[in-house]
């Protein structure tokens, strides 16, 4: 049975979470207002996702709600109104597994719970198509050993391997990879999973294109 938690600062939408994803066969486990109270209420139980409002009223940072939540072991599903494309970036920049619209129908919401609690990125095509038309292209400012990690991460090294290559330890190379995901989102380009790098890779030029020869940009 998937285990949720709830984070909203309106009892109203809490509540109606709550019964949507017990209808739908979901465990609720806690629910809060604040992401730092949600994880208190777990108490350490085990949670499979967290379903995170993108803008609390406690004033808190949407980076640090990300984080705290999925430091407990959570993947962290947001839910938010559609039209705060920057903090849709920062919350993708931080790690979140997805993004689900609040005017989405509960059945498409139930359903976003269930492919995050795979372990699966949720690819929403208008949250996609509307950071997209938000963005200028401009390029990340990347020092040089930025461009390097990124280089072989996005050559598909796993991280650990980046920094056995690059003589740095991985806590290190980690740092570098935090990075340069901010860098990404501060000139609007998010790049929330590794595909995404290898995108803003060969975007670029630190990496040739996958499909130089036939040029139609697949990847």
């Amino acid at each position: 049975m998937v285990r949720v938690g709830i984070v909203d600062d309106h009892e109203s939408v809490r509540l109606g979470l709550a019964a949507a994803c017990e209808k739908a066969g979901f465990d609720v486990i806690a629910t809060a207002s604040t992401a730092s109270e949600l994880v208190a209420a777990l108490k350490g139980l085990r949670c499979d996702v967290i379903v995170l409002d993108l803008s609390l009223g406690d004033g808190s940072r949407v980076t640090d709600n990300v984080r705290i939540t999925q430091d407990t072991g959570a993947s962290v599903l947001v839910h938010s109104i559609a039209d705060r494309v920057a903090l849709v970036r920062e919350a993708l920049a931080a790690g979140a597994a997805g993004v689900i619209p609040k005017s989405s129908p509960t059945t498409t919401v139930m359903a976003a719970v269930a492919t995050v609690a795979r372990g699966d990125v949720l690819n929403n095509l208008e949250w996609a198509t509307a950071i997209d038309a938000d963005r200028a292209f401009s390029k990340a400012q990347l020092g040089r050993r930025e461009r390097d990690v990124l280089h072989l991460y996005a050559s598909g090294l796993p991280l650990k391997m980046v920094a056995m290559q690059l003589g740095i330890a991985h806590s290190t190379a980690r740092e570098y990879l935090d990075r340069i995901r901010v860098k990404y989102v501060e000139v609007g380009r998010p790049a929330p999973t590794k595909v995404d790098l290898l995108r803003r890779a060969v975007e670029d030029g630190i990496l040739p294109g996958l499909d130089s020869g036939s040029g139609n940009g697949n990847f």
